[in-house]
């Protein structure tokens, strides 16, 4: 006699704003590594301070947002690491309600790349000085070329982050079985057991966080003068 099936149990995940500011980041950062590679510098700027808007936004929802966004929900400690680490071996899907331990490090590491890559951006001179950053005034022209070498580099490392986070997306698909970004496009996830209890912000806290993210995105845009 064989043990029945558990049905699954379908339960909300992640929230409109957390969503679609992932994709938006997506579409962005390919955007912007095509704008600077067809010299499109005027698309390329504007694409790296919606960028640093989004950035700002996700920063604010990490402590202000849902419950599965905010940081306090999904950064843990080692040791919650390392026992999550050892469970990847297992074919079964995890039942995180939101991202795993081991997925919160790569979270945080892409969140990580991309202040820097946006921060250089920002301070970096180009060798002419005709395509420089809105913040480059601060610096002398030397630093504001350590910068732009920064921006390119911390490019390619995001690039490196990019690369293993879609790797682990798949690894999740072909081995562990379990879809990874449906969730993320839909809001919607299966569970075997109970339905995790998800506490949702409420929508005037979406408009303080856009407020917040246009009010930093434009004053850093007119290199901090009003």
């Amino acid at each position: 006699m064989t043990d029945a099936v558990a049905p699954a149990v379908r339960g909300r995940l992640w929230d409109l704003p957390t969503r679609v500011t992932h994709w938006s980041l997506v579409g962005l950062v390919a955007f912007s590594w095509w704008s600077a590679e067809t010299g499109h510098m005027d698309w390329h700027r504007w694409s790296g301070y919606t960028v640093l808007g989004l950035l700002v936004f996700r920063l604010f929802w990490g402590f202000a947002g849902s419950s599965t966004a905010r940081f306090a929900s999904f950064v843990k400690g080692p040791g919650a690491v390392l026992a999550y680490a050892r469970t990847l071996g297992r074919r079964e899907p995890s039942e995180s309600a939101g991202h795993n331990p081991l997925g919160a490090l790569s979270v945080i590491a892409l969140i990580a790349a991309l202040i820097a890559q946006v921060v250089f951006g920002l301070f970096a001179v180009d060798v002419d000085g005709l395509e420089s950053g809105p913040l480059s005034t601060f610096v002398d022209f030397d630093t504001g070329r350590v910068f732009a070498e920064l921006h390119e580099t911390s490019f390619n490392i995001l690039v490196v982050l990019i690369g293993l986070h879609l790797a682990a997306i798949a690894y999740y698909l072909v081995y562990k079985r379990e879809n990874l970004v449906r969730p993320m496009v839909t809001g919607w996830r299966a569970f075997t057991s109970a339905a995790p209890q998800v506490r949702f912000a409420p929508a005037w806290l979406v408009l303080v966080g856009i407020v917040l993210a246009v009010a930093v995105a434009w004053f850093v845009a007119k290199g901090l003068r009003i």
